[in-house]
């Protein structure tokens, strides 16, 4: 399913980095920050619509033969960013959305730890 899993901070600084063959940890960290601009360009887009209610789900952002990249920007302007295989086409947009829910929950959890700074490297055993 997921190939890779990031958590953006808010100055654009990766907190997370996760994938499934390490070996392509940099691949990924290219289209990752590749999906940061497209983030941004998002973001202004939904304020210049001077719409009071954000959507947190952005959607597709970056798309590609192998891999499909969808992102999420929580209200405290954290981003998240999945890369999908792109040969998975079974994956519904519901079900990506089900997926950011439950890593925006993660994330909510670990912030409410009194033991993390928010803004730290997120650091996983």
């Amino acid at each position: 399913m997921a190939v890779c899993i990031g958590f953006i901070g808010k100055e654009n600084s990766p907190l997370f980095l996760r994938c499934i063959n390490p070996s392509q940890e940099l691949q990924f960290h290219y289209i990752m920050h590749t999906c940061i601009d497209f983030v941004e360009e998002k973001i202004v887009q939904s304020n210049k619509s001077g719409s009071d209610v954000r959507e947190l789900y952005l959607g597709l952002l970056y798309s590609s033969e192998e891999v499909k990249a969808y992102g999420f920007v929580t209200n405290t302007k954290i981003k998240i960013v999945i890369i999908i295989d792109s040969t998975n086409s079974l994956l519904r947009d519901n079900e990506i959305r089900a997926i950011f829910r439950k890593l925006h929950n993660a994330y909510t959890e670990l912030v409410c730890n009194p033991f993390y700074t928010p803004g730290d490297p997120i650091t996983s055993k």
